[in-house]
Order: C-alpha cells, then structure tokens, then sequence
C-alpha cells in the first residue's frame, strides 16, 4: 500500500522539491547578488533549468567567503609592523613628485582610502621579464634565504621548473629554513600528480587554497587564489603576474611558449606583502604566522620607488583593483599603457576608458594576437567596438602569447601585479596589485609594452565590425558567459 502510494505520488513530491528548492535559490539570488543583471540572470536559469540551474548557483552563483572568513580573515594591516620613518604622506608625495605628475596625488589618495595600507618611501623594484630572467632570480634569493620562506601561486607545475623550485626549497629545509608553500587548489590540478606531494617529501610545509572535492566541503569552485607572492627572511619579496610552470622558459623552446612579467623588490612594501601571504596561510591552515623571524625590522631598499600593496579579493576586499583601474583612468592626463592577456571589463571599466580617451588621453591597449583561452578572445572581441568607438587604441601583439598584467599611467604611476582586466579576476578571485610611483619604472615599463606594439596590429572599428555574421554570433553568445570565462 506505501509503495504503491509513493509510486504514484513521487511526480507530486519532485515538483513540490523543485519548487521549494528554486524559490529558496531565486530569494538568496534576488537579496545578495549586487548587480541586478546577475540577479536577472540567476533567477532566469534557476526556472528555466530545474535543479540544474539551482546546482549551478549554489556552486558558482553564491559567494560564502564573506560569512566563512568572519574571524579567520583580518586586514593586512593587522600584521604590519610600525614604518612610519618610510611612511608617505599625500603633502609628501606631492612634493617628491615633479610638477608634471602632481595630479596623480588623487590616486594615491583614492588608493589609500581604498586599502588602509600606508603608501611606503624607499623601495626598489626590477622587472623581471619571462620565466628566463624571474626564475633565476627567485632561486638565488631562496639559496640566500637564512630563516624564512613564504610562497603563494595560482599554478605550480609539476614539471622541469616546478622542480627546479622544489630543490630550492629541499635545500632550504636541510639548512633550517622554515619554508610555507601555498597553492591553489584548482591550479595544482594543471599538471598530476599534484606539486605538493614533492613539496612535502622535500620538508615542505605545504597546502592547497580552498581545496576538497566534495560541493559542501568545497563550495568556492569560482573563488580562486591568483596571487603570485614570494618572500624571503620577509625582506626580499617577488610578485607579478608568472606561474611557475615550464612554459614560461623560453629558452628551453616549449611548445606553448607563454611571455610574463614579475618583479623583484626590496625595501618596507615587502613587508605589506608577506601580510598578504600571512592572511591567505591563516585561512588556509588556521595557523597564524608571526614575530620578528616572518616580519623583521623593515629597511631600506635602496631605493626610489613609492609602493603599496593593493589587496583584492571576494572578501573585504571586493572591486579594490577594479576601482584602482578607474581611480587611474581618472587621474590620467597625457598617456596609458595597459597590457593584459584577458580583456573583458564590465561597463563601469568600459566607461572609465572610453572617458579617458574622450578627455583627450591617449589609452593603449595591447593584447596578444593568439590567446591561450579561445573563448575568452572570442568574448572580448565581441564587446571590442565598445572601446574602439570613443577613441582607445588596441593593438593585438604577435606570438608568443603574453600573460603580463601591467598599467602606466603619464610616465609616472605602475600598476602591476595578478589581476587581468576581466570579471574572473575583479571581482571572484583573490588578487594582489603592486601601486608604484617611479618614472624609472614607468619608462622601463613602457618601453617593454611598447616593445610589443611595434611588430603588432592595430585594431580597427571597421575590422570588428566587419566580421562575418557567424563570427559575430558565436562571439556574442561567449560573451553571455563572460563573469565565468
């Protein structure tokens, strides 16, 4: 009688389930997603694909780093010692800046408000350009580390350059070396087996960012950690945009060559960098890094460079680069440089460029010809028309494919670091920026993008307009999926 009862009331409880668990989705949806138009979006897929669509939004739709990260994730601020002899003030920085570069006191105002993180005297920085210079120096500084090493990165490769890093370390281990390796997740999953079954043979203490197969242990499938943070006796530090993966050698002639820029520094910005590190290891492990072996005395770095770190993440730090990328646009007066493998900004970015041009700046965009991620081309040539019609310059660099992330603004203001110009990075990854004021390194900078634009083709209105109606079809129907590319 029950089985008979159930058999022929099951087609009753599905769609009650369904009901219930879609109406549940469609209210979360519809009173914490921030732009409407994602909300729209959400709620269309959940009706429209029973379950499906609610499995979806749980795993990529819902953003629970905020509720987790309530007591286990502080500010970087927490962690940074007193450096108030190397401390910038705005009035300060208004008169370290040459009279040509004064209006760029806004940014660093904006950026300070944005971050809490003081703007810090005395830093050097040197681009380090592919995997042939940046992997040499990182080695040597981990051969001289005496006390500690912390290293987070998004992919960590188990091939050739992976172990070249992982001897490094082994080494370090044997000479007493405390040294704390943090991978995501997602990205030790490029290459099997995994990195971190070396790392931990070699001594290592070694963990993986948000980790975890099963949905309820692991529901952060789209908040990836994108950091690249290097940091020896938390005075020599390395950040940028290169993974550590074979690829990027290219002198070892690989097959899928890929260009990048990181960079060295030295000096007390280091030290808002190994806070940043501090916090993602502290979420990651429960296990709080600190005193004067992780955070000495900070110094000198022999140097001209203004630096802060500017933190960005699904946290706290929610659309910090992103209004960064404006707040620069904003201050522009003469000329911007930005290079970027991924470009797919939303409509307050699009506005932000567009207004610059108008405003009479010149704004380069340099792109690679051939992307690793075909999708991601195809919907960013689709919204292409968007910042060509007001004036932006794009030009579509020829192989090798480059990965650098980087902004020059007036010859003056640099900024660098993981966060390319599209939604994946701004606003569901967590990302760390570099804000530098150097003339030095703004020439060095755009003499390297404009090293790119010379064999490059610029991009024209007419071009995109142009493509065959298949193209374009195929091109806007990728670009729906943008926020997830």
């Amino acid at each position: 009688m029950i089985i008979d009862l159930l058999r022929e009331s099951w087609p009753l409880f599905t769609a009650a389930a369904t009901v219930a668990v879609s109406l549940a989705a469609s209210v979360h949806a519809i009173l914490y997603k921030r732009d409407s138009r994602a909300a729209v979006a959400w709620v269309g897929l959940i009706w429209l694909v029973p379950f499906l669509g609610t499995i979806l939004y749980v795993l990529l739709g819902i953003n629970r780093v905020r509720r987790r990260v309530a007591g286990l994730r502080g500010h970087e601020s927490a962690h940074v010692g007193p450096a108030d002899a190397f401390s910038c003030s705005l009035a300060e920085l208004e008169l370290l800046l040459p009279e040509e570069s004064r209006h760029l006191v806004e940014m660093a105002r904006l950026s300070g408000r944005l971050t809490r993180l003081k703007l810090l005297k005395r830093n050097r920085i040197t681009p380090l350009f592919d995997g042939d210079q940046a992997y040499p120096a990182m080695i040597e500084a981990i051969d001289r580390a005496e006390r500690t090493i912390s290293m987070c990165t998004y992919i960590f490769d188990n091939d050739a350059a992976g172990k070249r890093f992982v001897d490094a370390f082994a080494r370090a281990v044997q000479r007493g070396v405390e040294v704390c390796v943090l991978v995501d997740a997602v990205g030790a999953r490029y290459s099997m087996p995994p990195i971190t079954r070396r790392l931990h043979h070699a001594g290592v203490k070694a963990h993986q960012f948000m980790s975890g197969l099963l949905p309820w242990k692991t529901p952060y499938i789209n908040l990836r950690n994108h950091r690249k943070i290097l940091v020896v006796d938390g005075t020599v530090g390395f950040t940028g945009g290169i993974n550590i993966r074979a690829a990027h050698v290219l002198g070892d002639n690989p097959a899928h060559p890929t260009r990048d820029t990181h960079f060295k520094v030295t000096g007390p910005v280091v030290q808002q960098l190994q806070a940043a590190f501090v916090e993602d290891w502290q979420f990651t492990t429960r296990e709080l890094l600190g005193g004067e072996r992780w955070f000495p005395e900070v110094r000198d770095g022999g140097g001209n460079v203004l630096a802060r770190v500017v933190p960005d993440g699904p946290d706290q730090d929610l659309d910090r680069m992103g209004m960064g990328f404006q707040g620069a646009l904003a201050a522009a007066h003469s000329r911007v440089f930005i290079m970027t493998p991924y470009f797919l900004p939303d409509r307050a970015l699009i506005s932000a460029l567009n207004t610059c041009a108008l405003r009479g700046v010149e704004v380069n965009i340099v792109l690679p010809q051939q992307n690793n991620l075909k999708m991601v081309a195809w919907a960013s040539m689709a919204q292409m028309w968007q910042v060509l019609e007001w004036g932006c310059n794009v030009w579509m660099s020829p192989p090798p494919f480059d990965h650098s992330k980087i902004m020059v603004v007036d010859g003056m203001l640099s900024l660098i670091g993981s966060s390319n110009w599209d939604p994946r990075s701004l606003r569901l990854n967590f990302e760390l920026g570099l804000e530098c004021y150097d003339a030095e390194l703004a020439r060095s900078l755009e003499a390297r993008i404009a090293e790119r634009m010379e064999g490059a083709h610029e991009l024209s209105l007419r071009e995109v307009d142009g493509r065959p109606l298949p193209i374009k079809l195929r091109d806007g129907v990728v670009r729906l999926a943008a926020p997830y590319l």
